[in-house]
């Protein structure tokens, strides 16, 4: 993912970290925060992995929690639980409409939404401006 990505600082080239979608944090990121659109940038990166994970809860000493917890001793320790989608492999770069994107792709937006209940109007699904999907906000 790094490399397809391309996910380096421009400025001291150090690696940046890489990892699954964290749904839990992102849901109370998006409450707190009172978010109303969601954009999700390098969709493409995804493509031509076999399997696509979200994180959905944690395991926090034993018990599966969906809550993003306040206490920083239990947020360190807890473990992520995941929800495992089939991956992909088409080309994504002459999409246009959520449509033109592989099914499997718009499950995953799909889920995401529904999770967090907010709209994902913004999809990058290439490393040009021009490779991006814009949707009608809901």
């Amino acid at each position: 993912m790094r490399e397809k990505g391309r996910e380096y600082c421009a400025a001291t080239g150090r690696p940046r970290r890489c990892g699954w979608l964290d749904l839990v944090a992102l849901k109370y990121a998006a409450r707190i925060n009172g978010t109303t659109h969601l954009a999700i940038t390098k969709l493409d990166v995804l493509s031509g992995l076999e399997e696509i994970k979200v994180c959905v809860a944690y395991d926090c000493d034993g018990k599966r929690s969906e809550e993003y917890p306040v206490d920083t001793h239990i947020l360190s320790a807890a473990k992520p639980v995941y929800k495992t989608f089939k991956g992909f492999s088409q080309d994504m770069s002459e999409a246009e409409t959520i449509e033109d994107l592989p099914q499997v792709a718009r499950d995953y937006v799909k889920f995401i939404e529904d999770q967090t209940g907010v709209p994902v109007v913004i999809l990058g699904v290439g490393p040009d401006r021009k490779e991006t999907i814009f949707r009608e906000t809901r």
